[in-house]
């Protein structure tokens, strides 16, 4: 295995229409790249690579992805495609924080990457950038010099100021984030722009880690293809390629997926092919089943006028098992549906309704949208989950061990249950509660436990062991056994 080498970050650009992220792409791949390499570059690949010719830092070089905003950069994060190292957030110092600029905050916090404010403009007089500073801190988005750790950097797009200072910051965030790769590491890569043309099925990728090469067999979302060819940014045939360098690859016979993962293995899947069933109805019981490291319900809302979100807002945030990731004003759009989705979230509208294409794509997404127009049903129904949360997350808190019923007998007139410890470890005296199917059955007390026929106090996870439990329950044999401290 080879030594880990650094490599250059991924950076996606967020922010409101017209703050400018065009302007900025063209200003630096006009000044970064020569004259006679520019032609058509973000056209092509959507991606691409400058050298900032800046040194003494991690590496000279940043590879911009051209996406058409957060919605695009939310729908490859929901795929699992790890393809941004860093967020920039552009802002217009005239305009300040607009609703798109707080959609994309939500983006990029939900995507737990770091980022750098940029507030462009700032050569024109009606510029206030104090304004944007305090601003941003109503979305718990503080500034360096405002208490925070997040860097702002002012810049013009139009003219170029502060461009250069912009990409120094993005190397030293890089130089701290210690972005390397190992080229021997399996194959990571990630497909961020797909299409078809005279030379077949085309897909712009970027690597994350390890290396490909003209020849290699690949796998993408259970599709195999041979590595016909690899061109660069500027159309350049390439042999291999590394880690953060954009480039367009051809051999797939069908065109796959937007955020799917390529590797050199045949046995990896991509997330986004398993979905859950689809619920017609808001179930409930669906939110209380979140991973281990989950204890909140995620809620983005939406209603129909900042005085009606202000007052919902002031209330859940008092409600300590809701998450508030994003609340705004206006109809419920494919924004918010991706962001739900990405972020396993329920949409919430008050008094609005999502769009007929918001309504697809939630379908699609297997995404629940609830709508209400009383307040204070809205408040009542989130209050009882953030309660059943809060008492499931206390229970699981204090789950000592776990068993299935792998047998049931009867020695000496008694009957005794042979199970499997499955989680932690269970002691004469545990109380215990029986579920069959995630169903409580009913709660008893464990009262003798065997061991290879011997008595014993405690018995751990991976042995089996026979119970006895008073009251005597209707227990069967699949039925699950936990113990509460």
């Amino acid at each position: 295995m080879s030594q880990t080498k650094a490599r250059p970050p991924v950076v996606a650009i967020l922010g409101h229409v017209d703050h400018g992220k065009t302007t900025l792409l063209d200003y630096i791949r006009k000044t970064k790249v020569t004259a006679e390499e520019k032609g058509g570059i973000t056209q092509r690949i959507g991606a691409y690579e400058v050298s900032t010719n800046i040194k003494d830092y991690h590496t000279n070089k940043v590879t911009f992805i051209d996406t058409p905003g957060h919605e695009a950069f939310t729908k490859l994060r929901l795929r699992g495609a790890e393809v941004a190292d860093i967020a920039l957030l552009i802002i217009d110092a005239k305009d300040s924080v607009k609703p798109q600029t707080a959609e994309s905050i939500s983006h990029i916090k939900a995507a737990k990457i770091p980022f750098i404010v940029v507030m462009n403009k700032t050569d024109l007089p009606e510029a206030n950038v104090e304004k944007v500073k305090i601003d941003l801190t109503k979305h718990e988005v503080l500034v360096e010099d405002k208490g925070g750790t997040i860097p702002a950097v002012q810049i013009s797009a139009k003219t170029g100021k502060g461009v250069d200072a912009l990409l120094e910051s993005i190397l030293l965030l890089c130089t701290e984030l210690n972005l390397t790769f190992s080229p021997d590491a399996s194959l990571k890569a990630y497909i961020i722009e797909t299409k078809k043309d005279r030379r077949g099925v085309v897909a712009s990728t970027i690597i994350k880690d390890g290396t490909m090469r003209v020849g290699d067999t690949i796998y993408a979302e259970g599709q195999k293809a041979k590595v016909r060819s690899m061109l660069d940014d500027l159309g350049k045939p390439l042999t291999e390629v590394v880690p953060s360098t954009p480039f367009e690859l051809l051999g797939f016979t069908e065109i796959p997926e937007v955020g799917a993962k390529i590797t050199s293995e045949e046995s990896e899947k991509t997330p986004a092919k398993v979905e859950e069933t689809a619920k017609k109805k808001f179930d409930m019981e669906a939110f209380l089943k979140p991973k281990q490291e989950e204890k909140k319900l995620i809620v983005i809302i939406k209603a129909d006028s900042h005085g009606s979100l202000e007052a919902i807002l002031h209330t859940l945030e008092k409600k300590p098992n809701i998450e508030i990731l994003f609340g705004g004003v206006g109809e419920l759009n494919k924004s918010d549906i991706l962001l739900a989705k990405a972020s396993k979230g329920i949409l919430i509208g008050f008094n609005t309704k999502p769009s007929n294409e918001a309504k697809d794509l939630a379908q699609q997404e297997k995404v629940v949208i609830k709508t209400y127009n009383i307040i204070y049903e809205l408040i009542d129904e989130l209050s009882e989950v953030s309660q059943i949360l809060k008492e499931k997350e206390e229970h699981e808190r204090n789950l000592k061990g776990e068993a299935k019923v792998l047998a049931n007998f009867i020695i000496h007139n008694e009957k005794v249950f042979g199970v499997k410890i499955t989680k932690g470890k269970v002691n004469i005296g545990d109380p215990a509660e029986i579920y069959r199917e995630k169903t409580l059955v009913g709660k008893t007390k464990l009262v003798s436990l065997k061991s290879r026929a011997k008595s014993v106090e405690e018995a751990k996870k991976d042995q089996e062991a026979g119970m006895m439990f008073t009251p005597l329950l209707d227990i069967r044999i699949g039925d699950m056994i936990k113990f509460i401290l």
